[in-house]
């Protein structure tokens, strides 16, 4: 079951690579990686690298290991995002800074005239008012903060999206844990990404006594 009324445990989480920052000034995706989780269970993954139709420059092959070689052979983005639609179907989405992934999944979506996805939570904010002592809530500090399993490889798609799938479920372990909620919809972990840090006691809190009144 899909929808925002669903678990919050039966998402797909992803994560692009791209040539940079935003899609409005003609950036493009040059790798997609996700997991897909039912019932809190990694049930599929997809990863893939496309080709942008030119060349990207030394920054970002640094930055993710990804080469102008490695792309050459790669098929195109049009066709890989097509995969992907399929891939995702109507799942909710997670994302670790969504906004940024939502803008490059619309701006692909669109150059293959695909225009629905499900909704998208952003693991980032949600970690901000989860783990508020936190260092600051970069991926790769959150992994280390709350020990998650990692290979060590980072600013890859498919390893970025596992460790982000990781830490969603950890803040849903924990939420479980210290405020006795059994069920927790994707709605409500979209609604705590924006109630304010100094409320989320007392949002939570009442997340746990409609449970226990249900």
């Amino acid at each position: 079951m899909t929808g925002l009324d669903s678990s919050a445990d039966t998402v797909i989480v992803l994560d692009f690579e791209t040539t940079g920052l935003s899609p409005g000034y003609g950036d493009r995706a040059i790798e997609i990686g996700a997991v897909k989780l039912v019932g809190g269970e990694f049930v599929d993954r997809f990863q893939q690298l496309m080709y942008p139709g030119r060349r990207i420059d030394a920054f970002i092959e640094s930055y993710t290991g990804i080469s102008n070689n490695m792309l050459k052979s790669a098929p195109p983005c049009e066709q890989v995002m097509s995969e992907f639609s399929e891939f995702i179907g109507d799942f909710n989405l997670v994302a670790h800074n969504a906004s940024f992934d939502a803008r490059f999944l619309d701006a692909e979506f669109e150059r293959i005239d695909c225009h629905d996805h499900g909704p998208f939570a952003c693991s980032m904010l949600t970690a901000r008012r989860v783990y508020p002592d936190a260092f600051n809530h970069k991926l790769g500090t959150l992994v280390s903060y709350k020990s998650l399993p990692n290979d060590g490889t980072f600013h890859r798609a498919l390893a970025d999206a596992e460790m982000t799938a990781h830490l969603w479920l950890n803040m849903l372990h924990d939420i479980r844990l210290d405020y006795s909620c059994e069920e927790i919809p994707f709605s409500m972990m979209q609604k705590l990404s924006r109630v304010p840090k100094l409320k989320v006691a007392t949002f939570l809190g009442k997340l746990a006594e409609k449970w226990i009144r249900a």
